[in-house]
C-alpha cells in the first residue's frame, strides 16, 4: 500500500496525483495525528558534523566516556548513534542522576526512530543531538514541519527507479492514508483517548495486497470515497493552526520542500481551484518567508471559497488537471475512466501547463508505534 501511494508522488507539488485531483499530507494532518506543534524555528545543524563532532558532542551531551564514543560511532562507520546504544546510555546516565544527559538520550532515540527517521531503522544521526543541545529550548523548533520535510524528501527519492526503500515517519504516512482512504485496506480503530495522539487510535492488520493490487485499487478511486477533512479537532490535544495554510518551502537542516496547500484545498473544507505554477526556489529567504507566514496565509484565504460539500472543485479543474497530470497509473480502470462528469462553477485562473514522470517499485515497512506526545510538553 505504501509503494502504491509512494509511487503517485510528485516532488515539484509535494502532493499525490490521483484520479480525481491533488492531496498531500498537510501540517494539519501532521498537528492532528501526532498532536505534535508546526510553528516554530526550522534548524541548522553545524556544518560538517563528521566523525570527530560525533564523538565530542556525544562525550559533552551524552556524558559518555570519549572511547565509548569512540566505539559507538567507528562501529557505525560514521556520526551516528545506534538506537540499541542511546538505550543504554539513558538507563546508565538515570542510575547516575545525570537527568540531562538522560533525557538528552531518550530525546535523540525518540525523534530518530520516529518523525526524523531513515533508512536503517536502527540509527539516528548525530546532527540531530544539537537539537537538545539545550533542554530548555527545544521546544522551540518547528517539529511538525521536520516530520513534514523528512518524509517528503523520501518520498521524492522513492520516485527513483533505482530506490527499494522509503524513509521518514511511515506510522504517519500510514495513518494518513487510514484517516482519509476509509475502503483502501484493512485496518482496526480503537476507541480514542483524548489525552494520547490520534494516531494510537489505529491498529494495522496484515493484507495480502500486492503493489499491483492497490494500484488498480486507488486507480478506481472516486472523489465521493475520500474523507477529505477528517475531524482532527475532536478530543484533540491541540487545535487547529493556521500556519497548516502556509504556502512556500519549508526547510529542515539543509533540505527544502515545497508545501503548497493550495493544491489540495479541499483538505481544508474549500473548493479547489486551479492553482498557480509551484514557486522555484531559486533566491528565496525560506526562514524569513516562515516567519511571516501570517501573511502567507491571509494572502491565501482571500482567494478561498468554503466548498458546499467536500469534494467541490471549480469548473474546469479536471479537464485542466488531466492536462497536466497521469492521475492514473493504469490505461485503463473500468470502475473510473477519466472525468466523466461536470465540474462545478467557481472562480479559476489560467496556470502553466507542466508535467512529471514518477516511477518507484519499493517495500512496504512495518508500522512503528512510538509517542510523540512527549515533544508537544517540552516547554
Amino acid at each position: 500500500m505504501i509503494s502504491a501511494f509512494a509511487e503517485r508522488w510528485h516532488a515539484e507539488t509535494s502532493s499525490f496525483h490521483l484520479p480525481f485531483g491533488e492531496m498531500t499530507i498537510t501540517l494539519d494532518d501532521v498537528r492532528g495525528l501526532l498532536s505534535i506543534p508546526c510553528t516554530g524555528e526550522f534548524f541548522t545543524p553545524p556544518a560538517n558534523v563528521n566523525e570527530d563532532l560525533a564523538i565530542d558532542a556525544a562525550v559533552e551531551l551524552l556524558g559518555v566516556t570519549y572511547d565509548e564514543a569512540v566505539i559507538e560511532t567507528r562501529t557505525n562507520r560514521g556520526a551516528s548513534y545506534s538506537f540499541e546504544w542511546l538505550k543504554e546510555v539513558f538507563f546508565k546516565k538515570l542510575h547516575e542522576r545525570r537527568y540531562d544527559c538522560a533525557a538528552r538520550a531518550y530525546l535523540l532515540h525518540l525523534v530518530g526512530c520516529t518523525i526524523l527517521a531513515d533508512k536503517s531503522f536502527t540509527l539516528v544521526s548525530a546532527k540531530y543531538l544539537f537539537l537538545f543541545q539545550d533542554l530548555d529550548s527545544c521546544g522551540k523548533w518547528a517539529w511538525g514541519p521536520a516530520a513534514l520535510v523528512v518524509l517528503y524528501d523520501y518520498l521524492r527519492d522513492s520516485t527513483l527507479s533505482a530506490t527499494k526503500q522509503i524513509g521518514g515517519y511511515l506510522s504517519l504516512f500510514q495513518t494518513w492514508i487510514y484517516e482519509h482512504f476509509p475502503d483502501i485496506c484493512k485496518r482496526d480503530m480503537d476507541e480514542h483517548i483524548s489525552s494520547m495522539p490520534r494516531m494510537f487510535r489505529w491498529t494495522a492488520k496484515q493484507t495480502s495486497g500486492n503493489v499491483a493490487y492497490y494500484r488498480a485499487k486507488l486507480d478506481a478511486l472516486r472523489d465521493t470515497d475520500i474523507i477529505w477533512a477528517p475531524d482532527y479537532d475532536q478530543n484533540a490535544v491541540t487545535r487547529f493552526q493556521s500556519v497548516s495554510l502556509f504556502t512556500g518551502y519549508i526547510r529542515w537542516c539543509f533540505t527544502m520542500v515545497p508545501y503548497l496547500p493550495e493544491r489540495c484545498i479541499r483538505q481544508f473544507g474549500y473548493t479547489q481551484h486551479i492553482p498557480p505554477t509551484p514557486p522555484m526556489l531559486v533566491a528565496r529567504d525560506v526562514d524569513v518567508e516562515w516567519s511571516m507566514y501570517r501573511n502567507s496565509v491571509r494572502s491565501l484565504r482571500a482567494r478561498l471559497h468554503p466548498a458546499a460539500y467536500p469534494h467541490e472543485c471549480v469548473e474546469g479543474y479536471i479537464q485542466w488537471y488531466y492536462r497536466i497530470s497521469h492521475p492514473r497509473m493504469i490505461p485503463y480502470v473500468a470502475a473510473y475512466a477519466g472525468p466523466s462528469y461536470d465540474a462545478d462553477a467557481g472562480p479559476s485562473h489560467d496556470a502553466d501547463e507542466w508535467s512529471s514522470t514518477s516511477h518507484y517499485l519499493g517495500f512496504p515497512t512495518q508500522l512503528q508505534v512510538k509517542t510523540l506526545s512527549l515533544l508537544a510538553n517540552v516547554p
